[in-house]
């Protein structure tokens, strides 16, 4: 049992990446075209992703403003080690917009949208009362900064107690959102935890500190 868990760890931990570690995303993505005046959407959600919410009387989608979070269909793995499974899936997509749901509930949100992708998609702040959607997601670790300079200081340091204290998918193997858009093939609620595994021991760029952690461990021999 020993070696399997120290292969399983090996696999990624020591395989050589493409390109140094990184806390952001590195490219940032185009501007989104502004279609109409700044405004403010109010009313009950439906919570898509767990980076989106739908207003169904609307019907627009509104991205929260600052952050990413992983696909709904987006694995990471559990580092801690058990006996049964050296390695445990977990649904971090799931996971981020359950928690997402579980702020949001039956509340009125409201939304600043600062831009329009189209005339139903846009991105903005979102607040239920005074909670600040966004800020809450990176608060317990579930969505991490979209951009390497954010213009607010509290998601700043929400992120860095969230990745201090492990919370969320700080505490997984998981791989940077923009990367599994990239290189997944299978979108679908049927991906397997085995095709971000694979993934992940091919990544090219890292954004969990267990990778880092992990490279601290000592190594196992057998004497």
């Amino acid at each position: 049992m020993r070696k399997r868990v120290v292969l399983a760890l090996a696999v990624l931990t020591w395989l050589p990446i493409q390109s140094k570690a990184a806390d952001y995303i590195r490219e940032t993505p185009a501007a989104p075209q502004d279609f109409s005046p700044r405004s403010v959407l109010s009313g009950q959600v439906a919570v898509i992703y767990g980076r989106s919410l739908w207003f169904g009387k609307r019907r627009t989608l509104v991205r929260l403003a600052g952050i990413d979070s992983c696909e709904l269909p987006q694995w990471a793995l559990d580092p801690k080690v058990t006996a049964a499974e050296p390695l445990a899936p977990l649904a971090c997509g799931a996971l981020a917009k359950a928690w997402l749901k579980r702020v949001v509930g039956s509340k009125v949100v409201s939304c600043s949208i600062s831009a329009f992708d189209n005339p139903n998609e846009g991105t903005g702040i979102c607040r239920v009362g005074s909670r600040d959607l966004a800020l809450e997601m990176l608060r317990v670790g579930w969505a991490k900064l979209s951009a390497p300079f954010p213009s607010d200081q509290l998601y700043v340091e929400a992120q860095q107690n969230a990745i201090a204290a492990r919370y969320g998918m700080w505490a997984t193997y998981v791989l940077d959102m923009e990367e599994w858009r990239r290189r997944a093939i299978d979108k679908t609620l049927a991906r397997t935890p085995q095709a971000d595994l694979n993934l992940l021991s091919r990544r090219q760029s890292e954004i969990s500190p267990p990778f880092a952690d992990a490279r601290r461990q000592p190594v196992w021999r057998d004497q």
